[in-house]
């Protein structure tokens, strides 16, 4: 597989991110392949072009997140969405939660009565 920038947009992604995105790319394709619906219908029920969808399907990392929204959910994959980000499943920023935790809480003393004031 070459992981040379094809695009202006790739130059200076990641390789990790430049590989995630030609995966979900892949991904895009196999699902709708699968589905056995045309690229012209997708791309028809997503107002986009047939050269967008193609774009999308290579892991071009200039397609919109609205229009990768509009297609998965014409292949009714939409609520994927909702696991991109998921912070539930942050395990490092979770983490990183747990070690601000106070190891020890104190309860503040209360003054007695006659000191009020």
């Amino acid at each position: 597989m070459n992981i040379m920038p094809k695009t202006r947009a790739e130059y200076g992604l990641p390789l990790p991110v430049r590989r995630a995105l030609r995966k979900f790319g892949r991904d895009v394709r196999d699902a709708r392949l699968r589905r056995r619906i045309p690229a012209a219908i997708v791309a028809e029920r997503a107002s986009i072009s047939r050269t967008t969808l193609f774009k999308l399907e290579q892991g071009d990392p200039g397609v919109s997140i609205g229009i990768i929204g509009k297609v998965l959910f014409v292949l009714g994959m939409d609520e994927r969405l909702n696991e991109i980000a998921d912070i539930r499943r942050d395990e490092h920023g979770l983490a990183l939660e747990e070690e601000r935790l106070p190891k020890r809480i104190r309860l503040k003393r209360r003054k007695p009565a006659g000191d009020r004031g």
